[in-house]
């Protein structure tokens, strides 16, 4: 029997406009959107659809706006008709908390809370010590491993056969980035991020991050969530806010999560939300793979 998985994008797939059209679309789009800037105390409806961009892209408000338009997505694939529940869900960093939300271990106002926080702690974590990243593409991950080590940054999204991110502190990102050319890199891109995410600098807002978690109700998942940190499903609420905590100093295991929903029956991944990242990574990782973006109202439509 074929499975279906639902994958969730995480940050950097923001874009001014996202949302907009469910929201006028679908009453149950609109509902979560209102319910977001009612959560929040500020509209982050009208800055998902109408900007500005660069206020959209800031880390604090990046966040907490993809989860809401994810999520928005989502209900309103609901209120289309398509009321299976996914074999699987899996988010991509930040889309983890979307995952989390979707398999009712988080309320979506906590999981969007919970984003606005690690968003703004993320960001602090990043002043306080300056870092970046980069992607690093045609580049095998145990030779680029050996840079990491060799320049004191760190591997950081395990994301494709051949598309790998690094990242650390900037004096030290830029020295990688050299040797990564250098032996044999076919394109690093530097990322236009605030910190060094997925790395041991990000330890402050883990901590800040872990008295939010503690205050907050965690459920057991009533779907299986696979974990960026392990690539493997996360099997109680204890075990999910371990997770949330080490995936803010550990590398997303992109690669390792769709082999292992592949692995176990997952045919059809649907990439629910803004972009259409998720779906190129899943194609380089499993070709047999089918996927399907639902993005927008006229994708939601065609689900039906």
């Amino acid at each position: 029997m074929t499975k279906v998985a639902f994958v969730f994008p995480g940050q950097g797939s923001q874009n001014v406009g996202m949302g907009r059209d469910l929201y006028e679309s679908f009453p149950a789009a609109r509902a979560v959107f209102d319910e977001a800037d009612k959560v929040l105390g500020f509209p982050i409806s009208q800055l998902c659809f109408s900007g500005p961009e660069d206020e959209l892209r800031k880390t604090v408000n990046a966040q907490p706006a993809l989860v809401t338009a994810s999520y928005a997505c989502l209900q309103a694939v609901r209120e289309a008709g398509n009321k299976s529940p996914p074999d699987f869900v899996a988010g991509h960093s930040l889309g983890e908390y979307t995952a989390l939300a979707v398999a009712g271990v988080l309320s979506f106002a906590d999981a969007v809370k919970l984003a606005r926080e690690r968003g703004r702690l993320m960001y602090e974590a990043g002043l306080a010590q300056p870092g970046s990243m980069a992607a690093v593409l045609g580049m095998d991950e145990a030779v680029l491993a050996g840079v990491c080590r060799a320049t004191g940054v760190w591997l950081a999204n395990i994301n494709c056969p051949g598309q790998l991110v690094i990242s650390g502190a900037v004096a030290n990102l830029n020295q990688a980035m050299e040797q990564a050319k250098a032996k044999g890199a076919s394109r690093v891109i530097p990322l236009q991020v605030s910190g060094a995410f997925h790395t041991p600098l990000m330890q402050p807002a883990a901590d800040g991050l872990d008295k939010m978690i503690t205050s907050l109700q965690f459920r057991e998942p009533a779907i299986p969530v696979i974990g960026n940190v392990t690539a493997q499903p996360l099997s109680s609420a204890q075990a999910v806010k371990e997770e949330l905590l080490k995936q803010l100093t550990s590398p997303v295991q992109w690669q390792r999560s769709v082999e292992y929903m592949a692995a176990h029956g997952v045919t059809t991944f649907y990439e629910i939300g803004p972009g259409k990242v998720l779906a190129g990574l899943i194609k380089r990782i499993n070709k047999e793979a089918n996927t399907i973006n639902v993005g927008d109202a006229a994708a939601v439509r065609a689900l039906v």
